[in-house]
């Protein structure tokens, strides 16, 4: 076990399959996280792997994607306390829909672009079944692991192009994973147990949203440790591009365009954080909203935009940093993670106050000055 020191790391998280994950950093993050924290927030959470730690430690937890499918991972294993999906449950949810000439949107959107027929008709069942389930937090795991189990089926877990069905048939390729031939209904049976027992109180009142941070922001009060994990700008995946069909999945959307190969959602949401003409002023209004929050801990990369130098001299003119470094020996996907390049973190704390003594300040005064 991890860090044995605390009761609730007995849960394990859900291991993700997810870009720019910091599942593997954990226990370097957790080296910085300052002492006397009571309240923490994670504000672009992702897989919500560094939420779920928070959790662990034992704060009140404030979680926040302005994707949806992570913000269900959110409600499914950070807000929730103590719900589970049960075996009555998955009846529901694998019966045969009774308002199926609604819900046809991955069979006739993505039939032959990422599944076969019989498995977007599956998954369009699943969604109009999801609302039958009499709480949101078990909607929410249903979401959770239906989405962790489409990734688990397509060749590199993302949907960033136009292979899937190709590398499903390549034998050599599913002497490696299985999963790419496996009914998703049978991936769906085997992951769930995972989530629901990483479920677990950790006596507070966490809470997760799908906001954008700087909506957020101004209504959270007494938060003593910020997380930032913003998008890589430049460096990393575009996410919405790359998980456009759990988004869409989802959400289900009726007011889309589905565009190009990958028939992503169009127009995609706006985050502030991913474009070079947006990221400098979004950053510069991050941090002011944050003036409150004692301590910032911020995960980047060194070949993200703006470059280590100048996003140091940003941030130092609100919080004194200390840049810490650790560098990628295999690749993971994006050119921010390949091999050579570094998962850098700026942990940033208070600005240390110059107090003048008394007799300093005597010794001014005699001077005139």
């Amino acid at each position: 076990m991890l860090f044995e020191e605390y009761t609730y790391f007995d849960y394990q998280f859900p291991e993700p399959q997810y870009l720019g994950a910091k599942y593997t950093h954990l226990a370097w993050i957790k080296k910085f996280i300052p002492d006397n924290v009571k309240t923490a927030i994670d504000a672009f959470a992702g897989s919500q792997s560094v939420a779920f730690l928070f959790k662990q430690i034992g704060y009140k937890t404030i979680t926040n994607d302005f994707l949806n499918f992570n913000n269900q991972i959110g409600l499914a294993l950070i807000e929730n306390k103590d719900t589970k999906v049960t075996n009555e449950d998955l009846k529901i949810l694998f019966q045969p829909a009774k308002n199926k000439s609604d819900f046809q949107l991955m069979e006739n959107t993505f039939t032959n672009v990422f599944f076969e027929k019989e498995e977007a008709e599956f998954l369009d069942n699943f969604r109009a079944n999801i609302p039958l389930l009499e709480n949101p937090i078990k909607q929410a795991i249903a979401f959770a692991v239906i989405n962790r189990s489409m990734t688990r089926k397509i060749t590199m877990g993302h949907f960033g192009h136009t292979q899937a069905l190709v590398y499903a048939s390549d034998p050599e390729r599913i002497k490696r994973n299985r999963s790419l031939v496996r009914p998703i209904k049978e991936i769906f049976e085997e992951i769930l147990p995972k989530y629901n027992n990483a479920v677990f109180d950790n006596k507070q009142d966490n809470q997760s949203f799908h906001k954008n941070i700087l909506e957020l922001l101004p209504t959270v009060e007494n938060v003593d440790l910020a997380y930032f994990d913003p998008p890589y700008c430049d460096s990393h995946a575009d996410y919405q591009g790359f998980y456009h069909l759990l988004e869409t999945y989802t959400e289900y959307w009726k007011d889309k365009e589905f565009v190009n190969g990958i028939k992503r959602y169009e127009p995609q949401r706006v985050s502030g954080f991913d474009k070079k003409r947006d990221v400098l002023n979004s950053f510069e209004k991050l941090f002011e909203l944050s003036e409150e929050i004692p301590n910032w801990l911020i995960s980047y990369n060194n070949r993200s935009y703006p470059g280590i130098e100048e996003f140091e001299k940003l941030i130092s003119k609100y919080r004194d940093v200390m840049v810490e470094a650790k560098t990628y020996h295999n690749g993971r996907g994006g050119k921010g993670s390949v091999a050579g390049s570094q998962e850098i973190l700026f942990v940033c704390k208070p600005k240390k106050k110059h107090f003048v003594s008394t007799n300093q300040q005597q010794e001014l005064v005699n001077e005139g000055l």
